[in-house]
């Protein structure tokens, strides 16, 4: 028959183990985060550096929480615009980090490093406003007043 020690030892133990578990970012946070673009007009498409692509904007990827990329955004008659995704640590990720210190969860501390689960994408959702391109009558008309300069008279010299 184990002794009151004993028992009270490994309650101590498993008592800490599930304290350490319910302050892991990677469980109760996840590795991965859902990320959203947007654009004004919608109906743009989407192209990021790890591989996502979307054919209308809005959209949602599933992504690593400690992934870092940039999004392409792209649509016709307009200019593309470029984006740069952070990870950080949020502040939900440093209290689960915290906990883990606290309670003496050490490889807790090194997953949730490694995993990226104490972080956040940022910005998130991104939202872009595409500019639209010049038109195509306002390029011509620039384009012809470039062209219908005046010529210099014959036989004089130009700049020096």
């Amino acid at each position: 028959m184990p002794s009151t020690m004993s028992r009270l030892g490994r309650v101590v133990l498993l008592g800490a183990i599930a304290a350490s578990s319910a302050a892991c970012a990677t469980v109760t946070r996840g590795t991965s985060q859902a990320f959203t673009v947007t654009s004004e007009p919608s109906g743009a498409s989407v192209r990021t550096s790890n591989g996502y692509t979307c054919d209308a904007t809005p959209c949602t990827f599933r992504v690593r929480r400690n992934a870092e990329f940039d999004v392409t955004v792209t649509r016709p008659g307009y200019r593309v615009a470029n984006a740069h995704i952070r990870s950080e640590i949020s502040s939900n990720g440093g209290v689960a980090l915290a906990g883990n210190a606290i309670v003496g969860g050490l490889i807790g501390v090194g997953v949730d490093a490694v995993t990226g689960a104490m972080n956040d994408l940022r910005p998130n959702p991104l939202h872009v406003v595409l500019a639209p391109e010049a038109t195509t009558a306002a390029a011509a008309s620039e384009a012809s007043a470039v062209t219908s300069a005046p010529s210099p008279p014959p036989g004089r010299r130009i700049g020096r």
